[in-house]
C-alpha cells in the first residue's frame, strides 16, 4: 500500500511545496518513490540503476531550499554525470563506469532541491528513437507494455508516465525529449540550443544538435526546472538569448493570437498515418477555437541534404566517442563490445572526410537560417510528434538491415531538423487514439522563444486538461 496515497495529487513543484511548508519530509517523499519503482519496474525496466543509500546521504547532509527541494528524482544514463555513480550510456562499453565529477547540469539539479534515486534506461549511445538496449533490455510502455516508451528518454518517460515521479531527466540529440513523450502521454520540451549547459567536461553534443532538459506531467514543472538550470556557464562557446522574466510565470501567462503553421505532409521520408492526421485536425481546431490563426505553410528546404547532415554530425561522433573509449580502456576499438548498429554507425563515422563533416555543419547552419526566415512570418509551427502511434517493442530493434529503413520513416516524424536548427520545440500529449495510445502533438518556434511555446503550452494544458489520464501500468494505489 501506498505510503503518501497524495502523490498523484502533486506535480514536482507541488511537492516541494510540501516539504518548504513542513507538510511532510523528504524522507517520505524518497519512500514512496522506492516503494513504488518496487512494484512496477520489473513490469516496464525503466529504471536501470538504483541509489536509494546516496539519496538518503543527500537527505541527511541537507539540501537547498530550492524549487524542488525533497523532489525524487531520475537521471537518465547517457552522457550526464554524477559522482561516484555509473554512467554507461547504455552500452557494455561503459560498463561499471564511474564518474569522478558532476556535470553541471546535475550541479543545477542539486541546487534546485532535487534528490537522486537512481538512473534510467537509455539505448546505446542514445542512438535509437526505441529503448532497447542490449545491455540492459528494453524498456516497456506503462500504456501497453507490448508498446515502445520511445527513446531515447524512453526509461525516464515510462517511469514518469507510471507514477514513480512527477518529473525526470531527459535528453534530445535528435527528438530523445518529444519522441517519448509522444508515446507516454507527457510534456517533453526541447530547449533552445545553448540554454542548458552542457559542461563541464564537453562544450556540445552532435554538434549543437543535442541538450538536455525533462519529461514531466504539468506544464509548470517543465517551465521551472528550466528557471532552476537554464543559463550560461564559463567557457560556453555560445548560448540561447537570455529570457526576460521567468519561465514558470511565462506559462501561466496568455501567448495573445499567434500564427500558426502546420502542414499534414513530412519533410522527411514516409508519411503521417491516419491517426496522427487526426490528432493535427483535431488540435488545429483547438487553437482555432482558442483565437489562433492556422495556415497551411511550411517551410521549404531540401530535406534529404537535411537528413544526411544529421546522419553524417551522429557518425562521426558516434566514431569519435568510441575511440576515445578506446583509449582510455587501453584497447582497439575492435575489442570493445558494442551492439552491431553502433559497430556499423562508427564504422560510417570513420569514413566520412572532414571535408564531409565541414559541410554538415554549414547544412545545419543553413536550415537555421530558413528557420529564422520562417518564423518572421509565422510564430509557431505544428506538427505530429511522430508519424504513428508507439510501435511494437523490437520493430525497429530488430529490424533487418532490409526492413531498418522503412520501419524508422514510418515511425519518425520531423523531430531532427529542430536539433539541427536549434530551434525550441515542444511535444504534448492532445491525442489518444481508439486503441488508447498516446500521440503527442509538436509545436515548434523561432530560436530562443521558449517562454512563447511554455505560453501556449499552459494555455493548450487548461483547454484540453491531460493530468488525470493514467495508463492501465501505474504505481499509484
Amino acid at each position: 500500500m501506498s505510503g503518501f496515497a497524495e502523490y498523484d495529487s502533486f506535480d514536482g513543484l507541488g511537492l516541494g511545496e510540501l516539504i518548504l511548508n513542513g507538510d511532510i519530509s523528504a524522507t517520505e517523499l524518497l519512500d514512496e518513490a522506492i516503494n513504488r519503482t518496487e512494484r512496477i519496474n520489473g513490469e516496464l525496466n525503466a529504471v536501470t540503476y538504483t541509489l536509494y543509500e546516496e539519496a538518503r546521504i543527500m537527505i541527511t547532509a541537507g539540501l537547498p531550499k530550492g524549487p524542488f527541494c525533497g523532489v525524487p528524482f531520475l537521471l537518465k544514463d547517457l552522457h550526464l554525470l554524477m559522482d561516484g555513480t555509473i554512467t554507461s550510456n547504455g552500452s557494455a562499453m561503459w560498463r561499471g563506469h564511474i564518474a569522478r565529477h558532476d556535470s553541471t547540469l546535475v550541479t543545477r539539479y542539486r541546487e534546485a532541491g532535487l534528490v537522486f534515486f537512481g538512473k534510467t534506461n537509455s539505448p546505446e549511445l542514445g542512438l535509437n528513437p526505441v529503448t532497447e538496449p542490449r545491455e540492459f533490455g528494453p524498456s516497456r510502455n506503462p500504456w501497453n507494455t507490448s508498446k515502445t516508451p520511445g527513446g531515447s528518454s524512453g526509461g525516464a518517460a515510462s517511469a514518469v508516465a507510471a507514477g514513480i515521479l512527477p518529473v525526470a531527466h531527459a535528453s534530445d540529440g535528435g527528438g530523445s525529449i518529444r519522441i517519448p513523450a509522444s508515446c507516454c502521454g507527457l510534456v517533453g520540451l526541447k530547449p533552445s540550443r545553448g540554454r542548458i549547459p552542457f559542461g563541464p567536461d564537453k562544450a556540445e553534443g552532435w554538434a549543437g544538435q543535442s541538450t538536455s532538459h525533462v519529461v514531466s506531467r504539468s506544464v509548470r514543472d517543465t517551465a521551472a526546472m528550466l528557471d532552476a538550470t537554464s543559463g550560461p556557464e564559463t567557457g560556453e562557446p555560445y548560448s540561447a538569448p537570455l529570457a526576460a522574466g521567468y519561465f514558470l510565470d511565462a506559462a501561466l501567462q496568455q501567448p495573445g493570437r499567434l500564427r500558426i503553421a502546420f502542414s499534414p505532409k513530412k519533410w522527411g521520408q514516409g508519411e503521417y498515418q491516419k491517426e496522427a492526421i487526426a490528432g493535427l485536425e483535431q488540435t488545429a481546431a483547438l487553437l482555432e477555437d482558442l483565437g489562433h490563426s492556422l495556415i497551411e505553410a511550411r517551410p521549404d528546404f531540401d530535406a534529404e541534404a537535411a537528413g544526411a547532415a544529421m546522419f553524417t554530425i551522429i557518425c562521426v561522433n558516434t566514431a569519435l566517442a568510441i575511440q576515445q573509449r578506446a583509449q582510455e580502456m587501453g584497447c582497439s576499438v575492435d575489442k570493445l563490445d558494442m551492439e552491431d548498429g553502433t559497430r556499423l554507425t562508427m564504422e560510417m563515422g570513420s569514413g566520412i572526410t572532414a571535408t564531409e563533416y565541414a559541410q554538415a555543419i554549414q547544412t545545419n547552419q543553413a536550415v537555421g537560417r530558413l528557420m529564422g526566415q520562417f518564423h518572421l512570418q509565422y510564430d509557431v509551427v505544428l506538427a505530429p510528434t511522430l508519424s504513428s502511434p508507439p510501435v511494437e517493442v523490437g520493430y525497429i530493434s530488430e529490424a533487418t538491415p532490409e526492413q531498418y529503413g522503412s520501419r524508422l520513416f514510418s515511425f519518425m516524424g520531423d523531430n531532427g531538423i529542430y536539433n539541427q536548427s536549434g530551434q525550441p520545440s515542444i511535444s504534448l500529449p492532445l491525442h489518444w487514439n481508439a486503441k488508447k495510445l498516446p500521440m503527442g502533438m509538436m509545436f515548434s518556434s523561432a530560436f530562443g522563444h521558449d517562454a512563447l511555446l511554455l505560453q501556449l503550452a499552459g494555455q493548450l494544458e487548461k483547454a484540453k486538461p491531460w493530468w488525470d489520464k493514467r495508463p492501465p501500468i501505474h504505481a499509484g494505489p
